[in-house]
């Protein structure tokens, strides 16, 4: 079932996430969900929040990544084979130098901007049984991981602009808050639920 993607400018998208365990309600169909309305959305990466749950799961699949003639073969064969769902992650390390990429957002459509990431992460999480894992990524990999991390810990990649360009794209996201903008998915604007 797709589910609609809560929009910018819900208190949702600020929250710390909370953890959960293997008794969380329908767990697998929330996953699967999850996935397709991900996909519905062509997105490689949904988080928890970002369908108005606030709890630390989220989704990535990069394979949409993999057609990108600018990787080497290496990494087109990595993206394209990157497929997890993330539970109560915790992010231990972040190192490198920082590196600018492109990134959006499907809670904040048509704004894309470019954000510094470090390029090494180290992140601890549970899958879908609940079995921990302590794993390294680096690269774009990394990034869709921080960038969905991000979500859980209440944090946009819009907080991470300078404040002129968060100036520059005010407009843009009161608009997206108030429905104001054309998507060929569902969503959920938190400026219009209120008016009802």
């Amino acid at each position: 079932m797709i589910l609609p993607i809560v929009a910018y400018g819900d208190a949702v998208l600020k929250k710390k996430a909370k953890e959960i365990d293997k008794d969380y309600p329908k767990l697998s169909e929330l996953i699967e969900n999850m996935y397709e309305t991900m996909y519905g959305a062509y997105g490689v990466g949904l988080a928890a929040p970002q369908i108005g749950l606030p709890i630390r799961l989220f989704l990535v699949d990069t394979e949409p990544f993999a057609e990108d003639e600018t990787f080497t073969k290496e990494e087109q064969e990595q993206l394209k084979n990157f497929k997890k769902t993330f539970i109560n992650a915790q992010i231990l390390e972040e190192e490198g130098d920082e590196w600018a990429f492109n990134e959006g957002c499907l809670s904040i459509p048509d704004v894309r901007e470019d954000v510094f990431r470090q390029p090494k992460i180290k992140i601890q999480y549970q899958d879908e049984n609940f079995k921990t894992y302590v794993e390294e990524y680096d690269g774009l990999i990394a990034r869709v991981i921080q960038h969905e991390y991000d979500h859980i810990e209440g944090v946009l990649f819009t907080d991470k602009l300078s404040s002129f360009k968060k100036r520059l794209i005010k407009g843009k996201l009161t608009n997206i808050s108030k429905g104001k903008i054309k998507i060929d998915y569902k969503m959920r604007f938190p400026a219009m639920s209120r008016k009802r």
